[in-house]
């Protein structure tokens, strides 16, 4: 088993947290100015990736900080890419000054839990990407519609699971309004992961930065995917 593990970075002051979490990942999805992050933040956490050859991929949401981008928002398809791609490019003009590029999308929140469900919103992120680097991977919901949505665009799209999140019988995410949302038990999560791991269509796994413990999720999630994949 060879599976990328991600985790959604940027979001957060602690630049010491973050620099223990990026120990145990291959990508990291860094916020770009929407739900949070800004030039300084987006520099840190870049800064701490490429010192530890983590792939960097852009984190857009809905341009809503005080709800930190969980709350959909009503907003047009044309109006979705627009916020998408300016997200996008905030980022890689940081990126750039380094040295280095983006190489995945990811949408955050609520802008993601909608994509996952609602097409028109999904081609609309798909748009964004399209337009700003039509070879830039974006990742999704595995089994989800937006994964469909975007390679009938005709785009590269990588299915997703949370090692982190509960999961409702349909393949959703349990919303973050029911207190069992989280998976905050280390051993928990760990076994989590090696499950979804297992299922088709799953190419990387996730664990939240703001999580609570996400620095000893992500130590264990790591340590079991590797053992699984030690064993063959």
């Amino acid at each position: 088993m060879k599976i990328d593990l991600n985790c959604d970075m940027g979001e957060l002051e602690d630049g010491a947290r973050e620099a223990a979490l990026m120990e145990f990942i291959t990508s990291a999805n860094i916020a770009c100015g929407g739900h949070a992050g800004d030039e300084a933040t987006m520099e840190r956490t870049a800064r701490l990736a490429l010192e530890r050859g983590v792939r960097i991929g852009a984190h857009p949401g809905y341009p809503d900080r005080a709800n930190f981008g969980r709350v959909a928002m009503t907003m047009s398809a044309a109006e979705i890419a627009s916020c998408v791609r300016k997200q996008i490019e905030r980022l890689d003009a940081v990126v750039r000054r380094m040295g280095a590029a983006i190489v995945h999308v990811k949408p955050h929140g609520a802008l993601y839990n909608v994509a996952a469900r609602d097409g028109a919103v999904a081609r609309a992120i798909g748009e964004a990407v399209a337009g700003w680097n039509p070879r830039t991977r974006l990742v999704g919901l595995a089994g989800s519609g937006m994964l469909e949505a975007w390679r009938e665009m005709g785009l590269e799209a990588a299915g997703e699971a949370f090692a982190d999140r509960r999961y409702e019988a349909d393949g959703s995410l349990r919303s973050r309004q029911f207190p069992d949302a989280l998976i905050t038990n280390p051993e928990a999560a760990a076994a989590q992961a090696v499950r979804l791991a297992r299922q088709a269509g799953v190419e990387t796994i996730c664990v939240h930065g703001d999580t609570p413990g996400a620095v000893a999720i992500l130590k264990a999630v790591r340590a079991a995917l590797e053992a699984v994949a030690a064993a063959g």
